[in-house]
């Protein structure tokens, strides 16, 4: 990336601030990929960990498959989820806060007698599965946020810091180059009009 200047010391003072700016900021933003890397990997291991309970749970009453056909799934509905947000590493996140269902009546004497806690275990199915989306969300907003801080780093680190550098060389070379000059110049003519005077 080749950065504009001009050959003068105010060009120079910005640059050397836009460089102290970007290298001040470089450790910050390194640690903070580290930890956007450290909360998707936790992320993706919560996630991992509901999708295995809830498998478990589906798995153990396998043996109930058959009776699930009976089973009227309008009875329960959900009614509303309420989701959160909460910031991690400085990025906001969603948070699954409360599930609301609702359940519909039914006659006891009308229905099977396992209803209610089929009703409860499908409660924890959908609780378990909705976790689990939330989750996958909030591991999709950290990882986006780490890709982008990466940049970043890489962009300032690759990119951005060498050019300054280089750029402030440039006109430090320049400026001592055109110092030199301005010097011979005066002792030349230091000189002559010494030679003049005599």
């Amino acid at each position: 990336m080749a950065i504009a200047f001009q050959y003068n010391k105010t060009s120079l003072q910005h640059l050397k601030k836009q460089l102290k700016i970007r290298e001040n900021a470089l450790p910050i933003l390194k640690n903070k990929e580290a930890a956007l890397r450290v909360e998707v990997k936790k992320a993706r291991k919560e996630a991992e960990q509901v999708a295995a309970e809830l498998e478990q749970t589906i798995d153990r009453h396998e043996s109930m498959a058959g009776l699930w056909e009976e089973f009227d799934f309008d009875l329960l509905e959900v009614e509303s989820v309420e989701i959160g947000s909460q910031k991690v590493a400085g990025v906001a996140t969603p948070v699954l806060k409360d599930i609301q269902f609702i359940r519909h009546p039914f006659s006891l004497f009308n229905r099977p007698a396992w209803f209610p806690a089929g009703m409860e275990l499908l409660k924890q199915w959908i609780e378990l599965a909705l976790r689990r989306k939330v989750i996958l969300q909030k591991m999709d907003r950290l990882e986006f946020a780490r890709k982008k801080t990466t940049q970043k780093v890489n962009l300032y680190e690759k990119v951005q810091i060498p050019g300054y550098e280089d750029a402030i060389r440039k006109i430090e070379r320049y400026l001592e180059d055109e110092e030199n000059l301005a010097k011979a110049a005066q002792k030349i003519v230091k000189k002559r009009s010494n030679s003049d005077a005599l």
